[in-house]
C-alpha cells in the first residue's frame, strides 16, 4: 500500500478544518470543556491521591515499603509509554474515539483498583488505569484546540493549566478526607460515577474530527515502549540503587531507541513526531518544557526532606508549605493564557522563566530558622513563575502543528512533561545518594541555573514566530471561568 503523500496530509489538514470550523458553538463548547476538565481532573488526582495513601494501602496489603511503590510506579509507567502510540491512534481514528476509550479503560481500571485483594492485583489495576489516562492526557490538547476558537486557544489552555493545578494542589487533601471516613479503596472507587458521567457527556459533546487512513506502526509502537520504559526505570534504578543494577536496563533502552529513530526517522507522519521537532518553534518549546519541569520537580522532591530533616518541620506543615506554588500557578496559568492570544510565547515564557529561576535561587538561599512567611513567599514566587511561562509555551507547541497532527502534538507535551518530570526527580535523587538530604540547597540552586537556560530558550523563538494578532472579544465567545 503506498505512503499518503504530503500533499494528501495537506488536504486530511483542510479537511479536519472544514469538517471542524473555528472552535465548537456555545452552549456545546461548555460541555465539551466540562468533559475534558472532568476527565484531566481523575486523571491528575490519581496520580497525588496514591503517593498520600502508600502507607495505609501497603499495611492492609501486608507489602513491603520497597514492593508497594510499584502502585505509583505502574500508573506512571503506563502513562510514559502510551502517549506517543495513543496520540497517533487519535491522528488516525479521530480524537474523541482515543479519548471515550481511554476514559472508559480509566473507569474500569478504576473498579479494578477498588476491587483488588493483593499487591498484584492492584498494580496490574493501575496499569490498566495507566493506560487509560494515556488515552486521556495523549488527546487531552488536540481536543481543547477543536473545541476553542483560535482567538480563544490561550485562554483555554491557561484555564486547563489552571484545572490541572488545582487537581494537583488538593490531591493529598481529598487522599487524607477520604482516608479519614473511608477506607482505601474508595480512593478509586469515586473515579466510577464521575467517569460515567464524564463519558455521557463526551459522547454528545467532544468535537468529532477526521481521522486519516494510515495504518498503525505497531511496531514503532513497541519500539517507543522499550525505549522509555526502561530508559526510565533504568534511570530510577542507577539514582536508588547504583549504576551497576540499572545499566543493563539503559542499554536496552538505548538500543531499542536507536531501533525506533531509524525506523521514524523518514516518516512523513512517525509516531515519534520527528516532523514536528523539525518546526524551529516547536522544537524549541519542547527543549524549554523538559528543562521547565526537570526544574520543577528537583524542587518538588526535595523540598519535602529539606523542611522536615534540616528545618524540623512536621508533615502537615510541609503540606501547607508546598500549597503556595501550586495556588500561585492556578493564579498566573489563566492570565498568562489570555496574553498568549496577543503576545508572543517566547517572551511571556521567558518573563515567566526568569521569576522561576529567581524563585529557586531564593529558595536555596533558605536555612534552618526561617519562618513560614519566609518560605511562602517565594514558593509563591517560582509558581507565579512557573504558570506565567507554562500556557503561553503550550500554546506555542499546539498552533506550530498542522491540524491533522494536533494528537501527535499534544502526546508530545504530554511526553515532555513526564520526561523533565522523571529527569529532575533522579537528578535530585543522585544529589541526595551524594550528599543526603542537605543537598537539596545545592539541588535548588542548579533548577535555578536550569530554569534560567530556559528561559534563554524562550526568548530566542522571539524571531521565529510573530505575534499573535489581537481580535476583539464578544459575550458569545466568553469561556466559563
Amino acid at each position: 500500500m503506498p505512503k499518503p503523500s504530503a500533499a494528501a496530509d495537506a488536504d486530511t489538514d483542510a479537511h479536519a478544518a472544514t469538517a471542524m470550523p473555528d472552535g465548537l458553538p456555545i452552549p456545546r463548547r461548555y460541555w465539551s470543556v466540562a468533559a475534558i476538565w472532568l476527565a484531566m481532573t481523575m486523571s491528575v488526582l490519581d496520580g497525588a491521591i496514591a503517593n498520600v495513601a502508600l502507607p495505609t494501602i501497603a499495611r492492609e496489603l501486608h507489602a513491603s515499603a520497597a514492593s508497594s511503590i510499584w502502585i505509583v510506579n505502574a500508573y506512571q509507567l503506563a502513562i510514559t509509554v502510551t502517549l506517543l502510540p495513543l496520540a497517533a491512534l487519535g491522528d488516525r481514528l479521530g480524537y474523541r474515539r482515543v479519548y471515550m476509550a481511554g476514559l472508559a479503560v480509566f473507569t474500569l481500571g478504576s473498579l479494578a483498583c477498588a476491587l483488588s485483594h493483593s499487591l498484584e492485583q492492584l498494580t496490574a489495576a493501575r496499569v490498566l488505569q495507566g493506560v487509560g489516562a494515556g488515552g486521556i492526557m495523549s488527546i487531552n490538547a488536540a481536543l481543547v484546540r477543536f473545541t476553542y476558537p483560535k482567538r480563544l486557544l490561550g485562554r483555554g489552555i491557561g484555564m486547563n493549566a489552571l484545572v490541572i493545578s488545582v487537581a494537583a494542589a488538593i490531591g493529598p487533601t481529598v487522599a487524607a478526607a477520604i482516608l479519614a471516613r473511608a477506607s482505601w479503596e474508595w480512593l478509586f472507587a469515586i473515579n466510577v460515577p464521575i467517569g460515567i458521567l464524564t463519558i455521557a457527556i463526551a459522547s454528545r459533546a467532544l468535537p468529532v474530527t477526521v481521522g486519516s487512513s494510515r495504518k498503525f506502526d505497531w511496531v514503532s509502537a513497541i519500539l517507543n515502549a522499550l525505549t522509555f520504559g526502561f530508559l526510565i526505570t533504568g534511570a530510577e534504578s542507577v539514582a536508588r540503587e547504583g549504576l551497576a543494577a540499572g545499566l543493563w536496563k539503559l542499554g536496552v533502552g538505548v538500543v531499542a531507541g536507536g531501533f525506533l529513530v531509524r525506523r521514524e526517522l523518514g516518516r512523513e507522519s512517525p509516531l515519534v513526531p520527528f516532523d514536528l521537532l523539525r518546526i524551529p518553534i516547536f522544537g524549541l518549546s519542547i527543549a524549554t518544557s523538559i528543562v521547565s519541569f526537570a526544574a520543577q520537580m528537583m524542587a518538588f522532591v526535595g523540598l519535602p526532606f529539606y523542611f522536615q530533616t534540616v528545618l524540623g518541620k512536621s508533615a502537615v506543615a510541609t503540606g501547607l508549605l508546598m500549597t503556595p506554588w501550586p495556588v500561585a500557578v492556578g493564579i498566573a496559568a489563566p492570565l498568562a493564557g489570555r496574553l498568549a492570544d496577543r503576545y508572543r510565547a517566547g517572551a511571556l515564557g521567558g518573563i515567566g522563566l526568569t521569576v522561576m529561576a529567581a524563585g529557586l535561587f531564593a529558595l536555596s538561599l533558605i536555612r534552618p530558622g526561617a519562618s513560614d512567611l519566609d518560605i511562602a513567599w517565594r514558593m509563591a514566587l517560582c509558581g507565579l513563575g512557573f504558570g506565567f511561562f507554562q500556557s503561553p509555551n503550550n500554546r506555542a507547541m499546539v498552533t506550530s502543528a498542522p491540524m491533522h497532527r494536533s494528537g501527535a502534538a499534544g502526546g508530545a507535551l504530554a511526553t515532555a512533561r513526564l520526561l523533565g518530570q522523571t529527569a529532575g526527580a533522579v537528578t535530585t535523587a543522585v544529589f541526595f545518594h551524594l550528599s543526603g538530604t542537605d543537598a537539596t540547597t545545592t539541588a535548588l540552586a542548579t533548577a535555578s541555573v536550569l530554569a534560567l537556560l530556559a528561559a534563554l530558550v524562550s526568548l530566542s523563538r522571539l524571531k521565529l514566530a510573530p505575534r499573535p494578532r489581537p481580535e476583539p472579544l464578544d459575550r458569545e465567545g466568553e469561556i466559563p471561568a
